[in-house]
């Protein structure tokens, strides 16, 4: 279970290093800080992350996503904006509803633009939380790129931990007849598997394509024995 501690200072630490002060404003952090306590923030997206529906997107799939950004920060233009972005992209789940995205960005804009984040870092955020919703992104969307490689690379995981994303992605839809589900994840994985590339980072390219293919075909094949 991914320590709660560790994370609540990992959106603190992102969050700072996005805020500045005004003339004779002390820095973030400092004493005589301007700035709403950051670990507010990080706490209510902290529970939401923990709601008893959700199976898969939890605080291990944040976790997992934060560590993927920080593998391919080089190749974003605003590491820190993709960070913050991960924190909220998936801050408004319900499995049995579409706009999850639109939610969440709405949320990021709400609670950034109040945390003291500049407008255009805001509308950046929330620009990136929409994308999660297709995960097509644009060419020289660098910020893009790096947000849904990182969302997607569970998709290249071992066998046994993408055979657990699975059963975890089944129990959140739970309510879905056997039938209907398989049908519906099937069409999901044809559509990825149709697409040229499902990693736009040199990295995600080279080093998750392949294996995310081989898993989402094995799959795709035990759905529709």
């Amino acid at each position: 279970m991914p320590d709660s501690a560790a994370l609540r200072d990992r959106f603190a630490t992102t969050l700072r290093s996005l805020l500045l002060p005004g003339p004779g404003d002390a820095a973030p952090g400092a004493a005589g800080d301007p700035y709403p306590d950051p670990y507010v923030y990080a706490d209510d997206l902290l529970a939401r992350w923990a709601e008893p529906q959700r199976r898969y997107h939890t605080t291990g799939h944040l976790t997992a996503v934060l560590d993927r950004i920080d593998t391919l920060a080089e190749y974003a233009d605003d590491p820190a904006l993709v960070r913050l972005a991960a924190w909220f992209h998936d801050a408004v789940y319900r499995p049995d509803r579409s706009e999850n995205e639109e939610r969440s960005a709405r949320l990021a804009e709400r609670a950034l633009a109040e945390a003291g984040v500049g407008a255009d870092g805001t509308a950046e955020v929330a620009r990136l939380v929409r994308l999660t919703a297709g995960h097509a992104t644009g060419p020289g969307d660098r910020n893009g790129a790096v947000l849904c490689d990182a969302d997607l690379a569970v998709l290249a995981s071992a066998p046994d931990a993408y055979a657990a994303y699975t059963t975890a992605v089944r129990e959140e839809y739970g309510f879905v007849p056997d039938p209907d589900f398989r049908a519906g994840r099937a069409a999901v994985l044809e559509q990825l598997l149709a697409l040229p590339g499902l990693f736009r980072t040199p990295y995600g390219v080279r080093e998750w394509e392949a294996p995310a293919r081989a898993n989402m075909t094995s799959e795709l094949r035990g759905l529709t024995i």
